[in-house]
């Protein structure tokens, strides 16, 4: 069966950082994406990052502008674990931060929610000034 699950999320100040984790069983997958959905907003892409040796115009992975420079994606070893690193934390990177996941097979790149095959149950962050 195939399973998301993030951890890591919580309370940190402004400024601070997090790292949040997804493990990923089940089957293999052809990129893993970061997204985040704050109350009334509609879901927004993060980040993502490739599975195993594809690119996309040579790039594994790619961010929102909004992140850029202060979020990285990185993945273990196995490649069954991807990281949120968040770093430089502020205010309005509150949000339930989910992880999603393509199938094998599907490698275009695209930052569409709807395009995502598989979802963990999020995790929240809270950032204090």
């Amino acid at each position: 069966q195939v399973q998301l699950v993030e951890s890591g999320g919580g309370l940190v100040q402004a400024g601070g950082s997090l790292r949040l984790s997804c493990a990923a069983s089940g089957r293999t997958f052809s990129s893993m994406g970061w997204f985040r959905q704050a109350p009334g907003k509609e879901r927004e892409f993060v980040g993502i990052i490739s599975v195993g040796s594809i690119t996309w115009s040579g790039k594994s992975t790619y961010y929102a502008d909004s992140v850029k420079g202060r979020f990285t994606i990185s993945t273990d070893n196995a490649k069954n674990t991807v990281y949120l690193q968040m770093n430089s934390l502020k205010p309005e990177d509150t949000a339930v931060y989910y992880c999603a996941a393509r199938k094998s097979g599907d490698y275009a790149l695209t930052f569409d929610p709807s395009m995502y095959d598989y979802w963990g149950q999020g995790t929240q962050v809270t950032v204090s000034s």
